[in-house]
């Protein structure tokens, strides 16, 4: 990390050296002035959102050499978000910080390095951030373990990373602000786990171990500020408020265990209106709670008691607006219906529109290089089908990539005998078709309209769906 902070980031530091303000400079009291710039490798588009609270503040235009430099005159600290589509990350920002980014494009999360006042606690946070996501990786074997181990398995992971979390936190000496930032992302992956485990256990085991769980299992919800507005966008946060949706919805509706159920997440949506009182953080969370639901493989037609009672709850005017608009791009998925046109391109990037491409039943899947382990099993899954199903074509449709590393991911595994397509716009097919679940398969007829918009290739009885 040191030698490619070096090598890295010298080069640029004396170039805007001139820019940014000297870190010794003593600011008055009302000044908030602050710098965010830096470089980004490989780019996709011409600039890079800076945001706050899921709101666009700026947008910052790329050089000719891909650099980019932005003075903010006032910036009032706390987590903001940068984003370089597809890709995104948080950046941490104190009083009259200066901070440049170093980022490529074809391992964004891997390759993210801060530089100048302020990197610290930054780098920290994304380290922090990686770790988390190697051990959710291999987090869901330990579902099936009993409560015993999986509690001293979850408790040790979790020390090892309380200690990395105190170490750094001596040896930069942050403030209690940053300090709500960095326990959060510390603590809710914990967290998270200890709420997904009851129900994912008996989903994949058939064991239920709710009566099993030691009496003070559930403390941790005690600890929980659900009216910190802080907290709000921040995904550690929206992640845990959903899993413990599921589990306590779940719980409370032992006859009926599926989570994307219209009883189980209208019961989420009155919980939420119940624990949460701060309106702001409450609209997140339903509006989190709505999408999770119609953007998951359910039964269209009861979506319309769902909405019903999501609209008498939330008081965001934009929030209705886009889950309404969801709501009205699944009404037209609807049996019988044809796909709405979507810009997709073949692999020598000549233009195609799906309903002239389908000359006999269809199934169309999706996948990302961001999720490479689904990439390889739909791929698997697929070549075993095409010889069962002859008569179905299988198309390929690559989403939220940039068409470098679909062409890699392809090169890399040659999976042959799979037309493959990449969606140019991810934002107009996620909208358009509804996909956010890489999972989601599409079932076409020789007509090319929808005979199933909402099935799932690792279905135990997806093959119904072919014949």
């Amino acid at each position: 990390m040191i030698k490619n902070y070096i090598k890295y980031f010298l080069p640029l530091s004396i170039v805007l050296f001139s820019t940014l303000t000297s870190c010794k400079r003593v600011f008055k009291e009302d000044n908030y002035v602050a710098y965010f710039g830096g470089e980004v490798l490989n780019p996709q588009e011409k600039y890079v959102l800076f945001l706050k609270d899921g709101e666009v503040i700026d947008t910052i235009y790329l050089d000719k050499n891909n650099r980019f430099m932005h003075k903010f005159d006032s910036l009032t600290p706390g987590l903001y978000t940068f984003k370089h589509n597809p890709e995104y990350q948080y950046v941490y920002f104190d009083k009259n910080d200066s901070l440049m980014v170093r980022v490529n494009t074809f391992d964004f999360d891997n390759s993210v390095v801060f530089c100048g006042r302020g990197d610290e606690k930054n780098n920290f946070l994304m380290e922090l951030f990686l770790k988390n996501e190697a051990d959710r990786s291999i987090m869901y074997d330990n579902f099936d373990k009993d409560v015993k181990s999986f509690i001293k398995n979850i408790d040790s992971s979790f020390a090892i990373r309380k200690s990395f979390y105190l170490k750094r936190k001596a040896e930069i000496g942050w403030d209690e602000n940053f300090d709500l930032v960095a326990k959060a992302s510390l603590d809710f992956h914990h967290i998270t786990k200890k709420e997904i485990y009851p129900y994912a256990h008996q989903f994949r085991t058939g064991e239920n171990i709710r009566t099993s769980l030691p009496k003070d299992y559930y403390n941790h919800r005690k600890e929980v500020d659900f009216n910190n507005a802080v907290l709000t966008n921040y995904s550690p946060y929206i992640k845990y408020v959903s899993v413990m949706l599921n589990n306590v919805a779940l719980q409370s509706n032992e006859a009926d265990l599926n989570e994307n159920s219209l009883e189980n997440n209208i019961t989420k949506l009155n919980i939420t209106d119940t624990l949460i009182k701060n309106q702001k953080v409450k609209n997140v969370v339903l509006n989190n709670v709505a999408m999770m639901y119609l953007l998951e493989d359910q039964n269209m037609y009861n979506n319309q008691k769902f909405i019903e009672r999501y609209l008498q709850l939330t008081t965001d005017k934009e929030n209705k607006k886009e889950i309404s608009e969801i709501y009205n791009s699944v009404q037209n998925l609807k049996v019988g219906n044809r796909l709405p046109k979507i810009e997709l391109v073949d692999t020598v990037y000549k233009p195609l529109d799906i309903n002239n491409v389908i000359k006999k039943p269809t199934v169309l899947f999706f996948w990302t290089s961001h999720a490479e382990s689904h990439f390889s099993a739909s791929h698997r899954k697929v070549t075993e089908l095409q010889a069962k199903y002859p008569d179905y074509e299988f198309i390929a449709i690559n989403v939220n990539d940039n068409i470098a590393n679909w062409k890699n991911a392809l090169k890399k595994y040659n999976f042959e005998g799979v037309k493959e397509l990449h969606a140019v716009d991810f934002e107009t097919i996620r909208k358009q078709w509804v996909i956010t679940k890489i999972h989601r398969i599409i079932v076409l007829n020789a007509d090319g309209t929808i005979k199933n918009g909402f099935a799932n290739l690792f279905d135990v009885n997806f093959e119904q769906n072919l014949k």
